[in-house]
């Protein structure tokens, strides 16, 4: 099963968060398939995403974590309404 999911980079105390790809069974800081997107908590959460390739692994059957789903939740409800 892939997932998309939080990968923690940065240092002690300054999390920075890559959003990947990744085989289910592979540990959160472990070895992903596609890097996506990122999250930035310390520069007012801060979330951008390749949507392009976002809806390609979903439509691929990738399946989203529950704090990814939430950060994408409040993303939309931030975009502008074109």
């Amino acid at each position: 099963m892939v997932t998309i999911r939080l990968s923690r980079a940065g240092t002690k105390k300054h999390p920075f968060y890559r959003l990947v790809v990744a085989d289910a069974r592979r540990p959160r800081g472990g070895r992903f398939l596609e890097n996506i997107g990122t999250f930035d908590p310390a520069k007012d959460g801060v979330f951008t995403v390749k949507q392009d390739r976002l809806t390609y692994w979903t439509g691929k059957g990738a399946q989203t974590s529950e704090t990814v789903a939430r950060l994408l939740k409040r993303a939309a409800k931030a975009a502008p309404k074109a």
